[in-house]
């Protein structure tokens, strides 16, 4: 894997902020379940070691449907979701890169994952 820099990114209203370690040409996934299509999160996983709530724990609130396996975080002030932790990867963090400043990425090619068909498709998740 490429070398790894340190990202920066928040929600809208500044409230929530994060740290992310992650190449600068990043892939990410574009998934199509019901609540990644209509919140138009675009995932870049990434491991407890790798991510990093700097600022507005305090501000987080959760959402929990189907399982309450994964933990959806949206900032409370100003409804943002720029992180969770996802079923597919429990042990880990999905971070939208379109909460990301961009100023450190230099390129970022996003592929589509057929989350509407989550069951049959999240093995190929996994190992990629």
């Amino acid at each position: 894997m490429a070398d790894k820099i340190t990202h920066k990114g928040g929600c809208h209203c500044g409230a929530v902020s994060f740290e992310l370690d992650a190449p600068a040409d990043m892939e990410a996934k574009n998934c199509t379940c019901s609540i990644c299509k209509m919140t138009g999160f675009v995932h870049y996983f990434a491991t407890q070691a790798e991510f990093r709530i700097t600022a507005g724990e305090d501000h987080l609130t959760d959402y929990r449907f189907n399982t309450g396996t994964a933990r959806h975080l949206f900032c409370r002030t100003c409804g943002v979701k720029a992180f969770y932790v996802p079923r597919s990867h429990p042990d880990g963090w999905s971070v939208n890169t379109n909460c990301i400043d961009m100023t450190s990425v230099n390129s970022l090619t996003v592929s589509e994952f057929d989350g509407a068909n989550w069951e049959a498709n999240i093995q190929t998740l996994r190992e990629e």
